[in-house]
């Protein structure tokens, strides 16, 4: 990867440029969220947080930057699983603006989860992604194993 990279916790004085961000990731996705869904999450990941085990289970995020300038993030988050003792790390949301994909940001974004993951006592962790994302899969096969199940949603 060429230039420096940061890669940190999302603070709520990044909200223009995380929004700026998590809308190109929704538009990939041909999706896009009301201002109350912008407003609580961004809350929710970067805002004050409960004390205690509560804290342990809210969302959270990173932003990624390149030579200084935002340009990719990560949503993910803890939950109990009835199969562990310890929770598992769901990392829901990865976005790497299109001027840095395949310089190994969306590596490094995925690598701190897992570190951080790790450094919370959340050994595992999965995402989802859409199967036509094939430029995604690449890298995912070639950092974690794909499991045969199949999302089926209300």
């Amino acid at each position: 990867m060429s230039g420096s990279v940061e890669i940190r916790p999302i603070t709520l004085a990044d909200e223009p440029e995380w929004r700026r961000l998590w809308t190109l990731y929704l538009e990939f996705y041909e999706s896009s969220v009301p201002e109350e869904v912008y407003r609580t999450t961004l809350a929710r990941i970067a805002g004050p947080h409960a004390a205690g085990e509560a804290s342990f289970y809210e969302p959270r995020g990173m932003l990624a930057l390149v030579d200084g300038k935002p340009a990719g993030l990560v949503h993910y988050m803890y939950h109990r699983h009835g199969w562990k003792v310890e929770p598992v790390c769901y990392l829901q949301d990865l976005y790497a603006a299109p001027d840095v994909r395949g310089t190994g940001l969306g590596r490094a974004l995925i690598e701190a989860v897992y570190a951080q993951a790790d450094a919370d006592g959340c050994p595992s962790v999965y995402w989802m992604t859409q199967e036509f994302n094939a430029t995604a899969r690449k890298l995912y096969d070639r950092i974690a194993t794909l499991t045969p199940f199949i999302k089926y949603s209300r």
